[in-house]
């Protein structure tokens, strides 16, 4: 055998274990090469606690006992690096290191840095290279590089690839079908963005990936590697960005995985009480630890390197930054200041975004925080955690509740309509109708709403109308964009069926619509994130449950005003203040009959006279049908985007 110290390069040894090795799936992991004029798999591990490490798989039986046969890895010094290699492998051998832990006991491990992982319940890892895809999305590539997205259309379709169609419960759609199938249906219905829940390898189809054991391995459920290549090239090529999910803040128990790696615990902390996730049942890892850094920083900067992903989704930021996050009191732990903050989890995700941005300067990095840790959004250089969006689940949490409420009583909590604009700009926000909120007894987004079947259709059509004009990118979970009427299965596909009855096939187009208009209109985007792209027309309106305002574009030229009646009460006449003269121009109704609303007569156009309302100096008269949005501009103001 190669000397292993030939195998890896002091280098990298030396970035790996001081938390700089920001590439080191080039180095761990297996690889099939050529040394010493032999072609064979380099394996190189991380255990520094185990006492012996050997590579086995089908070439040994799964077992270490036949020296001959199985692959015994050498210790590289004193830095808690194992490597070897093994002649004759080559790419599609199945294998896991076994180690030996200072107890003499055995156990087999799959790869932290495999590529590919055997379809579950199988748990093998398997040799595999990722560059013989031949990519076609050049131009998107060297697009995004000179388009930052903040000024930007942003709307998000959140997808679950196992739920989003499925004719049976297995197979699954590939991912090349899903190449074809999700791609096309996004760009038609006008989102810019898929986002997808978690695709790194994990053994329960039920954890919808949050509990994952290959960090490094695009899920086998869907298809080999090049598959999810496919679908990423296929959505680049459509104008469509690809976000991923990304769990780094925890991960599963399960024996084939992380957990007590070496013997030891290794990527958790030694002690229980930090290392224990209860609300999960799973572990946490070691963020002070440098390899752990290494390992994870390398993994995201993984997926946009071979996925040519777009960013990322940092899932539950608000567990990590807190160390008692959901933990009994059994188990509280203080930092050395005696807060509850987690220091080092705080520095590793600025480490983290740092180093992306590094990297890929137009990369999104999504934190999803239901904390009010301040902020997130700010540069790391600022004190901030360098993340350029955070899910605003505060404006989610207070507009499901209004929405919930039944209009007759909508007026005593008027306010929860209205707070988010006292916050709006603390932050880049993304505002997320989510997986999250559609599970677990919540129900969907539709059957959330109070009334009538007729009146819970008009009730989502208002809501996404508010939605879609409120500061903020935009992120809507699959399903509710036709109107789901059950919650989300998620061992069972959408209910695509409900398409033949004509209220959801309506809001499916008036979702559509909604969409063009977005995209249309630059006042409802570019100037998301400076409160001169926002001002109130009449905010206090609570006894009719009627709010208006103004999007406004940042040359201040172009505008969209909104007027939304949260209520059962239509008013045929109804004077809004507006701060231009001439003629305004419907562009949503969504009490329209195509719609499936009620049809109420709306003027194509309307004048503006000189009469004073809402502190404006002319106004326009309208008819403000109940449960509805309408959105108007000034005549002269087209489509000003494409």
């Amino acid at each position: 055998m190669q000397a292993s110290s030939a195998l890896v390069s002091s280098d990298d040894l030396y970035l790996f274990n001081t938390g700089q090795l920001f590439r080191a799936y080039l180095t761990f992991g297996a690889h099939a090469m050529e040394a010493a004029g032999q072609r064979g798999v380099r394996f190189v591990l991380w255990a520094p606690n185990a006492r012996e490490a050997f590579v086995v798989g089908d070439f040994c039986d799964w077992s270490s006992f036949d020296r001959s046969r199985a692959i015994a890895l050498e210790r590289i010094g004193t830095t808690g690096v194992w490597a070897g290699f093994g002649r004759g492998l080559d790419e599609g051998c199945r294998y896991k290191y076994e180690l030996v832990d200072a107890r003499g006991e055995r156990r087999l491990k799959s790869d932290p840095f495999g590529f590919r992982s055997e379809l579950r319940p199988n748990t093998a890892s398997v040799v595999t290279s990722l560059s013989r895809y031949e990519w076609r999305d050049g131009d998107w590539m060297e697009r995004k590089k000179r388009s930052a997205p903040y000024d930007k259309p942003m709307l998000i379709y959140e997808a679950h690839l196992g739920s989003w169609r499925m004719d049976a419960p297995e197979p699954f759609r590939g991912y090349g079908q899903l190449a074809r199938e999700l791609v096309d249906y996004v760009r038609d219905m006008g989102y810019t963005h898929i986002e997808v829940l978690p695709l790194a390898e994990h053994p329960l189809d039920r954890s919808w990936g949050y509990q994952t054991t290959g960090y490094y391995a695009a899920t086998s459920r869907y298809g080999p590697p090049e598959g999810l290549m496919e679908l990423v090239d296929c959505a680049h090529r459509s104008g469509i960005g690809v976000l991923l999910d990304w769990v780094g803040g925890h991960f599963c128990k399960d024996e084939h995985g992380l957990r007590l790696f070496d013997g030891t615990p290794l990527y958790e902390p030694a002690d229980y009480r930090r290392a224990e996730k209860p609300l999960w049942g799973t572990l946490a890892f070691d963020f002070g630890k440098p390899q752990v850094q290494s390992f994870l920083i390398s993994n995201a900067l993984f997926w946009l390197d071979a996925y040519h992903i777009d960013g990322l989704r940092v899932d539950a930021v608000a567990s990590m930054i807190d160390l008692n996050f959901d933990k009994p009191d059994s188990m509280r732990t203080a930092n050395r200041y005696g807060g509850s903050e987690d220091i080092e989890a705080l520095a590793f995700l600025r480490k983290l975004n740092e180093t992306v941005f590094l990297y890929y300067p137009e990369s999104l990095m999504m934190a999803e925080d239901s904390s009010s840790y301040p902020a997130v959004t700010s540069p790391t250089y600022l004190g901030g955690l360098g993340f350029n969006y955070k899910w605003n689940m505060g404006w989610m949490n207070d507009m499901l509740r209004y929405m919930e409420t039944d209009p007759a009583r909508r007026p005593a909590c008027h306010s929860l309509v209205t707070f988010s604009m006292h916050y709006a700009y603390s932050e880049n926000y993304i505002l997320p109708l989510s997986h999250d909120e559609v599970v677990h007894g919540k129900r969907s987004l539709l059957n959330k709403m109070p009334g009538s079947y007729e009146e819970k259709f008009s009730n989502l059509r208002l809501f996404y109308g508010y939605w879609m004009t409120h500061p903020g990118k935009k992120l809507l979970f699959m399903g509710g964009e036709f109107g789901q009427f059950d919650e989300w299965k998620d061992a069972a596909g959408l209910d695509w069926d409900l398409l033949r009855y004509p209220l959801h096939d309506s809001m499916r187009r008036y979702v559509r619509d909604l969409n063009r208009i977005y995209l249309e209109r630059s006042a409802l985007w570019e100037n998301d994130h400076r409160a001169s792209g926002f001002e109130w027309i009449d905010v206090n309106n609570a006894a009719q449950s009627v709010l208006s305002f103004l999007r406004v574009d940042k040359q201040g030229e172009r505008s969209v005003v909104a007027a939304c009646n949260f209520s059962r009460q239509s008013y045929p006449v109804y004077r809004l203040g507006v701060s231009r003269p001439g003629t305004y121009r419907l562009l949503l109704n969504s009490d329209r009959e195509d719609y499936g609303g009620a049809g109420t007569p709306i003027p194509d156009c309307v004048h503006a006279a000189d009469v004073p309302m809402h502190g404006k100096a002319y106004s326009i008269e309208i008819p403000m049908p109940a449960l509805a949005v309408l959105l108007w501009a000034a005549d002269n103001e087209g489509p000003d985007a494409g």
